[in-house]
């Protein structure tokens, strides 16, 4: 007989782990068809919530609007003068309360709408609710009052990733009878055999680069960029590893992983592949678009190394290091992570102008991807900053602190009382080495307080509350706000802030305002994920830009096509600058009469629609999902779960 530690008995352990993996996996994709409406009362748009619910501590406040400029300014709404909560299902009123005026019955500029707020926050029974008009009769969409209303939402945000997947056949049970697609990008010069862009007919430049995630709704992948997403996903387990179980429905839940942990690996081993021996790392991978991802033929191809990419990925492969070592399967790899780190370093000290654009000029037409992930001049040396940061904190070898030191204090580029210090995407990192035990203690001082002024003076101050009507303050919408509402959010709790003086102590309760604002506390009453009615959203996403679930697919729109786009993806969100192609209407019949209004000339917050059209509509600016838009929102949303179960 095995012993109970024999591999032997241990395989047998897992293989029933994963038995009832799959058996969990299958609930989670047959409750995707379930109705998340409900029953008796309408959903109404007049009066938002967040459509998935509040813990029973949370400040909870429905925000009512009288739509008064845009598309939907002839629907006039005036609240009654008692507003109540009820059970969504008995009908029986459990609180009472009066709506109170935003700015006195000003109109928002932001929204286009005049706005009214009613706290219930002393709702704290758990159950399944509506906020009612009592004159008027107009409800709120259902929500629930729980102890763990974003269990089930986290599970699809992460399962995100494993649709992304590059290279990766989706099969049941782990994805949805709808959402099945054969390995894509594997055939003759594709992924596992791409070809150095600059040579694409020399067959000694084939190199194996599959996986990773595709990186939005194109499928390439960009080196800076994916870097940021394995670092935050990284930090998302990190700050509460406790909510990241082994049953989240990929084909490696039950191995006695955290399944968030074998999604960064499946993300980290692309990255490995695309590090040369002398410890560079390539800036892109290009890979042919098509609706499903298997459809095409066409070949993939890779560009060389550059200083900004190597840095980064020293940086990501030194967190990796730290994180996987936690686990006893992982040490080895942990190891070598480790040591890819290290020689990532030295190659980009030794190399420090080393550019690679994907649309450069020089090549002519031979453009590599859709956007540009090359970092400008001025910002490379930040690359450096984040490798020294988790260098340093891997392995305490001075030189990275020192190194780090040179870069905050004696470059003007890095002096911390430069201009536009709030810079979320360089200060998060700076935060989190002012929060380690090993960490310069003059240098730890000097973040702090740069910190304390930036977010005093650019984030939050006494009239917060006052400076958005849906309670999550942006300064300016743009392409991806919705990344910039989950990285506004956080940066209200996040764990690096603790002991920080200065702050006000009221900060952590703003976080889940931003969370609430994505989940449907807006002026489109929308939960800007895909396909969420199973999970407690009766309106969230139905549509939206991706090569997958493209116009015309079978997977394009969840209420008219055969099957829609999966659940759990985060859309770009309001962009006021959005519009057609230039040349329109002229330059095609396709681009009909008028840009698509919304989102077109909206006030910022309304300049939303769920379109999923390719040129000349151009609806990516809109609607398109992003790995970093997604793993933003998760580690925003990492804060507000609990270890219980779902």
């Amino acid at each position: 007989m095995a012993s109970e530690n024999s591999p032997l008995q241990i395989g047998k352990i897992q293989s029933i782990q994963r038995v009832a993996a799959s058996a969990a996996v299958a609930l989670l994709i047959l409750s995707s068809a379930a109705s998340g409406a409900s029953g008796q009362n309408a959903f109404g748009h007049f009066i938002v919530v967040d459509q998935f619910g509040y813990t029973p501590a949370m400040r909870k406040v429905a925000v009512i609007r009288d739509p008064a400029v845009g598309f939907d300014a002839g629907r006039h709404f005036k609240p009654g003068a008692v507003y109540q909560v009820v059970g969504a299902d008995s009908g029986t009123v459990v609180f009472e309360g009066a709506p109170v005026a935003w700015r006195k019955g000003q109109v928002d500029e932001s929204s286009g709408d005049r706005v009214w707020h009613f706290d219930f926050s002393g709702v704290t029974e758990p159950g399944d609710y509506v906020v009612r008009d009592k004159a008027r009769g107009e409800t709120s969409g259902r929500f629930a009052v729980s102890p763990n209303p974003y269990r089930r939402v986290l599970v699809q945000a992460v399962r995100f990733f494993y649709y992304q997947r590059a290279d990766f056949a989706k099969v049941e049970p782990y994805a949805g009878p709808g959402w099945t697609t054969k390995a894509d990008h594997l055939g003759p010069g594709q992924d596992a055999a791409a070809r150095y862009f600059l040579r694409k007919d020399d067959p000694s430049t084939e190199r194996d680069l599959h996986g990773g995630w595709w990186d939005a709704g194109d499928y390439n992948r960009y080196t800076n960029w994916h870097t940021d997403y394995l670092i935050s996903l990284l930090h998302s387990y990190d700050e509460n590893p406790s909510i990241f179980t082994d049953d989240f429905g990929i084909p490696e839940s039950g191995n006695g992983v955290p399944d968030l942990i074998d999604e960064i690996k499946y993300g980290m081993d692309w990255l490995i592949r695309m590090q040369n021996p002398d410890g560079s790392v390539l800036s892109i991978l290009a890979s042919d678009p098509a609706s499903p991802p298997d459809a095409t033929a066409k070949p993939s191809y890779y560009a060389g190394p550059s200083t900004s990419s190597t840095y980064k990925s020293a940086a990501a492969f030194a967190f990796g290091a730290k994180v996987f070592a936690r686990f006893p399967a992982f040490k080895k790899y942990a190891a070598e992570l480790a040591s890819r780190a290290k020689r990532a370093w030295a190659w980009a000290e030794a190399h420090q102008d080393v550019f690679y654009s994907n649309r450069d000029p020089a090549y002519g037409q031979m453009v590599m991807g859709g956007g540009e992930q090359e970092v400008s001049a001025e910002d490379r040396p930040l690359c450096a900053m984040l490798a020294a940061i988790y260098l340093d904190d891997l392995t305490g070898d001075r030189v990275y602190r020192d190194r780090l030191k040179l870069l905050v204090w004696y470059s003007p580029l890095f002096r911390l009382n430069r201009a536009a210090p709030y810079d979320a995407q360089w200060l998060q990192p700076m935060l989190y080495y002012s929060s380690l035990a090993t960490a310069d203690p003059a240098l730890v001082s000097d973040i702090r307080e740069h910190f304390v002024k930036a977010f005093m003076n650019g984030v939050y101050d006494a009239e917060h509350e006052q400076r958005n009507p849906y309670l999550a303050y942006l300064p300016v919408y743009y392409w991806g706000s919705a990344r910039e509402v989950a990285r506004q959010g956080f940066f209200f709790l996040n764990p690096s802030l603790d002991g920080i003086a200065g702050l006000p102590a009221d900060a952590g309760e703003y976080a889940a305002d931003y969370l609430h604002n994505l989940h449907g506390v807006n002026p489109l009453a929308k939960v800007y994920l895909s396909n969420m009615a199973a999970f407690g959203a009766e309106n969230s996403v139905d549509e939206f830009y991706h090569s997958w679930f493209a116009k015309g697919s079978p997977w394009a729109n969840v209420k008219t096509t055969q099957y829609g786009p999966p659940p759990g993806y985060l859309v770009g969100g309001p962009n006021p600058s959005y519009s057609w192609a230039d040349g329109c209407p002229q330059l095609t019949p396709a681009c009909g009469a008028a840009p698509p209004s919304p989102p077109y000339a909206q006030p910022p917050q309304k300049s939303y629609a769920d379109i999923g059209d390719s040129w000349p509509i151009n609806s990516w600016s809109v609607s398109e999902p992003s790995c970093g838009y997604q793993v933003e929102y998760i580690r925003l949303l990492t804060h507000f779960v609990t270890s219980a179960a779902r």
